[in-house]
């Protein structure tokens, strides 16, 4: 419900401040920008087999030039709740349930936590002189994505679940990948109303990195692709280098 609350706001700031910012001079310009972003995630692939739908809270560092061009740095916190997968099975009662040290019942959450960082390319297409900092935006990031299955031991009194045992359940996957986004961008033309939002889609060349599968008995070895497609809004910060009449932008 709050997540709701939350992008409900989002839009209806944005709305109201397009609707402010009409009477900003036609302005152009160069900036670095700092950006916050929340995205909803829906995985495929070999990653739809552990995971459901995942949320990400991100941010970065962009620089956009006069000629629309974006390059930067980003990264994003994955999280989610329930995977597909119990890998604790094997070590529940027949009421479901883990017996902990002392023969009462323990406390045990499984979740899904990730991240993925990665340099972007990218280039911003106006669709009105009137707002030349504006459009279609489109970006590629290539870097680094990670997920397992984050297990807790409230209780920290289950033996199994103790130090390095613990890792033979997360199933800790990483690798390379690469991120698309597609959607679009509003940049104030003074650079006080930002905010993006559109398509987001994610593919990691992953493997396994632990040695022994306990819930599976075995060694998973092979080569993974780890789907994420999503959509992603953003706010950002700009702190504006030059600017310019947006007549001497070239279309």
């Amino acid at each position: 419900m709050k997540k709701n609350l939350f992008i409900i706001l989002l839009i209806t700031i944005c709305y109201t401040q397009i609707w402010a910012q009409s009477t900003e001079e036609k302005k152009g310009f160069e900036a670095t920008t700092f950006n916050l972003t929340y995205a909803t995630q829906f995985p495929a692939g070999d990653m739809s087999r552990d995971f459901n739908l995942n949320f990400n809270f991100g941010g970065g560092i962009q620089y956009f030039s006069k000629s629309r061009w974006i390059l930067g740095a980003e990264g994003g916190y994955m999280f989610g709740n329930d995977p597909k997968v119990d890998v604790l099975a094997n070590m529940r009662t027949i009421d479901g349930e883990i017996l902990s040290s002392d023969r009462t019942y323990g406390i045990v959450f499984q979740e899904e936590r990730g991240f993925y960082i990665g340099l972007l390319a990218g280039k911003l297409i106006p669709i009105s002189k009137k707002y030349p900092n504006s459009g279609l935006r489109l970006t590629l990031s290539a870097g680094f994505l990670q997920h397992k299955i984050f297990i807790e031991d409230r209780g920290a009194n289950i033996p199994q679940l103790a130090d390095e045992y613990i890792k033979g359940y997360d199933r800790l996957t990483n690798g390379f990948a690469l991120t698309q986004f597609i959607g679009y961008q509003h940049f104030g033309n003074k650079g006080r109303i930002n905010f993006f939002a559109g398509l987001e889609f994610t593919q990691g060349f992953t493997k396994n990195r632990r040695s022994w599968d306990f819930f599976a008995q075995q060694r998973f070895d092979e080569n993974r692709i780890d789907l994420l497609n999503g959509i992603r809004i953003g706010w950002a910060l700009v702190l504006v280098h030059d600017s310019y009449d947006a007549d001497e932008i070239l279309y």
